[in-house]
């Protein structure tokens, strides 16, 4: 076995796709992250932001803002996972990705938590 077969082996037992006996789907595991991000973030912006924001303003604005705010994160979701949707079969079982998919899933979800956090401040300081 040559030297770069091997390695492909131990980073393939490494994130799991041999011990389950199927490879990782990067595309589809993005498609998942970006779901449940885009879940999580709305859940904040509805706890948090739409909180503040309703403390200071009695009126329909908050709920209008609270659809502005998830408007504004749909896309920057979906450029997450076109950018690993657009992968090949072979792409997307290649373990090589692994590094790039933990940089975008941690990238992903810092913004959909950091996000609501960082408006909540705002709003509270504005209002």
């Amino acid at each position: 076995m040559n030297k770069l077969a091997h390695q492909h082996d131990v980073d393939s037992h490494a994130n799991g796709s041999e011990a389950s006996g199927r490879t990782r789907d990067w595309r589809k595991s993005m498609s998942d992250h970006v779901a449940y991000a885009l879940l999580v973030y709305t859940a904040l912006q509805i706890f948090l932001t739409v909180k503040a924001l309703s403390q200071g303003v009695s009126s329909i604005l908050p709920y209008f803002a609270l659809i502005a705010l998830v408007a504004a994160m749909i896309p920057l979701c979906r450029w997450f996972e076109k950018r690993w949707a657009e992968l090949t079969d072979e792409q997307a079982a290649d373990g090589a990705y692994l590094g790039s998919f933990r940089r975008d899933a941690a990238g992903l979800w810092a913004l959909a938590i950091c996000l609501p956090l960082a408006l909540t401040v705002l709003f509270k300081a504005v209002l």
